[in-house]
């Protein structure tokens, strides 16, 4: 697509079969990428990632996911650490963003690179901390359930109020993903909230976590780890969720890692106050 002269470098979209490279780089980041995302990334928007190369080798990832026709999520930019400052990263961004058209773009920005972010063209929205910790010990809440297969139409619906788009190829596969584990909460009526999750390069971590109010979150909360005693869990919570820091630190979770979310435009309206514990820092 663009090589910047006078190195032998170009930017081309990846596939499925390159995603144990990006992921190793991400895991070697210590974004703790899980270890089943790649299906379900892709499913979204196979077209939306991208691999700079060096005489084939990879040196630079990016992905732009789009999500329908107003919405894109910026991710997994990265350069290999030996190979930075030589412009490969930027050209690897101009193409990822290429891909996005005229659509808004979100991303969740490490700290180090958000000033970056800012000149082209990013606003930030809110910030959001991951926490880690063991799992406590927690008793199987009542009116919380493993999802089945009946409930993926309300799950879709409910997510669809939750983020700036609807993403129902996403979750097709991210809800029965290997490894991954979907409970919902019901009030016999409707959808009260729902959360997953999943093994994790050094942890095990949890998002989506979107619930109506902090009692449907920590019930929530509590079936995701109750099989879980004393293991490893991360979880990013946005810092406006105020009820969402409540629950984490109530769990003996610190704060470990910041990003910030941020949008180059206007999102369509959603429920963020739902929000417990955000999805993906790589697809929103």
């Amino acid at each position: 697509m663009t090589s910047p002269a006078p190195h032998e470098f170009t930017v081309t979209q990846a596939t499925l079969d390159d995603w144990p490279v990006i992921s190793g780089w991400a895991a070697a980041e210590g974004w703790n990428p899980g270890l089943a995302d790649g299906p379900a990334f892709f499913a979204q928007d196979p077209e939306g990632f991208f691999l700079g190369r060096i005489d084939g080798e990879p040196v630079s990832a990016i992905s732009v996911v789009n999500y329908g026709t107003e919405y894109a999520f910026l991710g997994c930019y990265l350069v290999r650490p030996d190979l930075r400052g030589h412009g490969y990263g930027l050209t690897t961004w101009k193409t990822g963003l290429a891909h996005a058209g005229e659509r808004t773009v979100g991303l969740d920005g490490v700290v180090d690179q958000q000033d970056n972010y800012r000149r082209s063209g990013f606003e930030l929205a809110h910030r959001t901390a991951r926490y880690t910790g063991p799992a406590p010990t927690a008793e199987p809440p009542t009116g919380v359930r493993h999802a089945q297969p009946g409930d993926l139409d309300a799950i879709t619906r409910y997510d669809s109020a939750c983020t700036p788009a609807d993403r129902p190829r996403f979750l097709a596969e991210w809800l029965t993903a290997p490894g991954h584990h979907t409970y919902v909460r019901h009030d016999g009526e409707h959808l009260t909230g729902y959360g997953v999750i999943r093994p994790g390069a050094d942890s095990l971590r949890i998002g989506p976590l979107f619930a109506d109010t902090p009692e449907d979150a920590r019930a929530l909360f509590a079936a995701l780890t109750a099989d879980h005693t004393g293991r490893q869990i991360a979880i990013d919570v946005p810092e406006p969720n105020k009820a969402g820091v409540e629950m984490a630190l109530g769990a003996g979770l610190t704060p470990s890692f910041e990003t910030a979310r941020m949008y180059t435009g206007p999102v369509r309206e959603h429920a963020a106050e739902r929000v417990f514990g955000i999805t993906t820092l790589e697809l929103g």
